[in-house]
């Protein structure tokens, strides 16, 4: 792995770099965007893309279902291969214990899934059902002008 260019001293960094540096997003592009669209928090506030990062920091960062709760162990502008890059960080102990919670419920909840796709005549039933149940929900929380 190259070396990281950061002098010695450096005290942060920008996050997007050090999302990407730390692979949680493939280009710093994607990184920016996360950023921008409220995917990455610190002390539970939305961050900036030019925000500097720095080691102590705890991050919260949501990747499609996902969301991760770090601690910064290290700073890197360089992207490097996966054993390095997650010694950048440590995730907590709690936000471990919550993602294999919510996994275990997504497992559960698959569980129940039907084992093959609904017929013509099933997905009739369905619409059927789901028609009938919406027009009683209508009628009955409907509002009179009298």
């Amino acid at each position: 792995m190259r070396k990281s260019s950061l002098p010695e001293d450096a005290v942060g960094m920008r996050i997007d770099k050090w999302l990407w540096a730390a692979r949680f997003f493939k280009t710093r592009s994607i990184a920016k965007n996360a950023i921008e669209g409220g995917k990455v928090h610190h002390n539970g506030e939305r961050v900036k893309v030019s925000r500097e990062v720095r080691v102590g920091m705890e991050l919260t960062i949501q990747q499609g279902i996902d969301k991760k709760t770090v601690v910064v162990k290290e700073l890197s502008d360089v992207r490097g291969p996966a054993p390095v890059a997650q010694k950048l960080y440590e995730e907590t102990e709690v936000s471990i214990a919550r993602r294999e919670l919510i996994a275990s419920q997504r497992k559960l909840h698959n569980l129940a899934r039907p084992d093959h796709r609904p017929s013509k005549k099933d997905r009739r039933d369905i619409s059927r059902f789901k028609n009938e149940n919406s027009q009683n929900f209508d009628q009955h929380w409907s509002y009179n002008d009298d």
